[in-house]
């Protein structure tokens, strides 16, 4: 049987990413393959999955197949619920995170100019998207976040160097889905949220699945698509 078959077998099988050293110890020490062998047949893999309706993609966490994102608008109609929608809040919150990790919630707030909700910074580290990586040698010691490999596997990246830089980033509302991280310079507010700040209503961090976009205090709720939900589903 040849490597290929094995790798492209496993991916389907392991509803999640596998790394080069996981797909190696799928084989007995006396037929494993070295991890150049390895790579070279995923290469060969992705190059048969051009002009089918998925690929393999290469994530933070290794590789997987997922159905092409240009196939989403017909794939989403495969699942009834709609697809989870989260405030510009959250996703304001998520994306200077990303950008400027690792931050303090006091540094949030002061490029926000709001004080930011509990709730949003508690919903991303259930999401597994960010999480505490220390905390800054400061008088109080404030948590220190920073998203997670869970995070770019979501989004579909490999790592943070693939995050869209800032000066692409113009316009919050056509970002595409899979990159909802956009902070729009308007609101990159340089106020004391101690002294100026409004305080986020709680809604700011309701996860809304079934999508009624409410009243944000002014901030409207956007869709985040990802793999594996109504982007590039992966392949099951």
């Amino acid at each position: 049987m040849q490597l290929k078959q094995i790798i492209e077998g496993a991916l389907l099988a392991a509803g999640r990413p596998l790394t080069l050293d996981e797909l190696a110890d799928l084989f007995d020490l006396t037929d494993r393959p070295a991890l150049e062998e390895l790579a070279e047949a995923m290469q060969a893999l992705r190059a048969d999955c051009e002009g089918r309706g998925f690929e393999v993609r290469e994530v933070a966490s290794g590789y997987r197949l997922q159905v092409r994102q240009e196939l989403a608008p017909w794939i989403a109609r495969l699942w009834e619920e709609k697809p989870a929608r989260y405030s510009r809040a959250m996703l304001e919150t998520l994306a200077i995170i990303a950008y400027r990790q690792p931050i303090t919630r006091g540094d949030i707030e002061e490029v926000r100019g709001v004080a930011v909700n509990p709730n949003i910074i508690r919903t991303l580290q259930e999401r597994d998207w960010v999480r505490i990586v220390g905390h800054r040698d400061v008088p109080g010691r404030p948590e220190l976040l920073a998203t997670t490999r869970q995070f770019l596997d979501y989004f579909g990246l490999k790592g943070l160097d693939d995050l869209p830089s800032l000066a692409e980033i113009k316009d919050f509302e056509q970002v595409n889905p899979e990159m909802t991280l956009a902070i729009e310079p308007s609101e990159e507010a340089t106020v004391e949220p101690s002294e100026h700040a409004a305080v986020e209503p709680s809604e700011d961090a309701a996860v809304d699945a079934a999508a009624t976009p409410e009243d944000d205090g002014g901030e409207e709720e956007l869709t985040a698509s990802a793999p594996g939900e109504t982007g590039e589903s992966r392949l099951q």
